[in-house]
């Protein structure tokens, strides 16, 4: 059985829509402007459920009556167990699984935060499960079950939870503690149905101590969080990649064009913004279209005034769990995921990864340290993995 997931397949056009002549010009042809992400291409799941347990929570009423705007219904579980949502085949069950969204409490053991090394301190989720459809989706290897969206109605008690780790680690001192909130989802993909993230942003800029959120995003709605009284206190980054990268394998997510007109946005509005370029993939003539997508970033924050921009860069790794997960998902994929070709690591408890060689590891890692530096002067690397 064959399901049409919605997963646009055509070329990317890294062009920015409001030039004066009213034709499309190249964005990184627009140093001096600050056009506006197109309007966004939100999420509308099929199913929303709620469970009893998340009913207690105040914050679920704003998400209920978030998705009531949307125009969608609501079905009341019976009880905290999600049922319905395993279909005849693999690809079934991930149809249903990616138009599902559950409001639900987040499980105890979330309360005692796990570090997440090297991009921040700890890791705090308000939410599990991504509806983007990334055909190297990290989240294949790391979750269990079929791939449903939930979101968190207890937001009040995972924010009042952070206060007793502040202090117990500082990976980058100047920042203070990190936390950081996209781990097992895309922030964007689901504000306008939670406004859980815009919750955070303020959470923190109230909050008068050495702190930082961080979360990372694929999408470019970011119009809730211009006027927000950050402080400076939310870093944003926007998960970027090189054309044949994004236009094969993201699905159901903004253009990369429109992901660079949200990083500026934000970083006119004062936030720290951030790059993670993600995943690192030596295709043909990848000195090419990376150094494309490094000049259309140059162009894309060109003028902003006290710009603070980071860059993350992660190369492709996969286990052996989650290629199996994403062969079922994506049985026609033309992601490479051959062993032969990569180096066998061990991961944190002795988990299998395969990533690149030793070889063009170093070749690639040298190729973006020596262009953000010449193309990027101003971003600061905070990591390489």
């Amino acid at each position: 059985m064959e399901i049409d997931l919605g997963m646009p397949l055509a070329a990317e056009q890294v062009t920015a829509p409001h030039s004066a002549s009213g034709e499309d010009v190249p964005i990184r042809d627009l140093a001096g402007l600050a056009p506006p992400p197109r309007p966004a291409r939100r999420w509308t799941p099929r199913r929303v459920v709620v469970t009893p347990a998340a009913l207690d929570h105040p914050h679920t009423a704003e998400i209920l009556r978030r998705v009531a705007a949307a125009g969608l219904e609501v079905e009341r579980l019976r009880s905290n167990r999600l049922t319905g949502v395993r279909g005849d085949t693999d690809r079934e069950t991930y149809a249903r699984a990616k138009a599902t969204m559950a409001v639900v409490v987040s499980p105890p053991s979330r309360r005692t935060l796990q570090s997440i090394a090297p991009s921040a301190d700890w890791r705090v989720d308000l939410a599990e499960g991504c509806p983007a459809h990334c055909q190297y989706c990290y989240l294949a290897g790391s979750l269990t079950g079929p791939p449903v969206t939930r979101v968190y109605g207890d937001l009040d008690d995972i924010l009042g939870n952070l206060g007793r780790y502040v202090g117990t680690a500082h990976r980058r001192p100047e920042e203070g503690t990190t936390f950081e909130a996209s781990c097992y989802t895309d922030p964007l993909a689901l504000e306008h149905l939670t406004g859980s993230w815009a919750r955070a942003v303020s959470f923190f800029g109230e909050w008068d101590a050495p702190v930082q959120l961080r979360w990372t995003t694929k999408f470019a709605d970011v119009g809730s969080f211009v006027d927000l009284a950050h402080a400076g206190r939310t870093r944003v980054r926007l998960s970027v990649n090189a054309a044949p990268v994004s236009t094969r394998f993201e699905g159901g997510t903004a253009t990369v064009a429109d992901r660079l007109a949200a990083l500026r946005t934000l970083a006119l509005a004062g936030y720290p913004v951030g790059l993670t370029i993600a995943p690192i993939m030596p295709m043909p003539s990848w000195p090419d279209a990376y150094g494309a997508l490094l000049d259309d970033v140059a162009a894309a924050v060109a003028g902003v005034p006290d710009l603070d921009l980071t860059a993350e860069l992660i190369t492709h790794r996969f286990t052996p769990g989650s290629k199996d997960v994403l062969l079922g998902w994506y049985p026609r994929t033309k992601l490479e995921m051959d062993e032969a070709t990569r180096s066998r690591k061990h991961g944190r408890f002795g988990a299998v990864k395969y990533v690149y060689p030793k070889e063009t590891m170093a070749e690639l890692r040298a190729w973006f340290t020596r262009e953000i530096g010449e193309r990027l002067p101003a971003c600061r690397i905070l990591y390489w993995t």
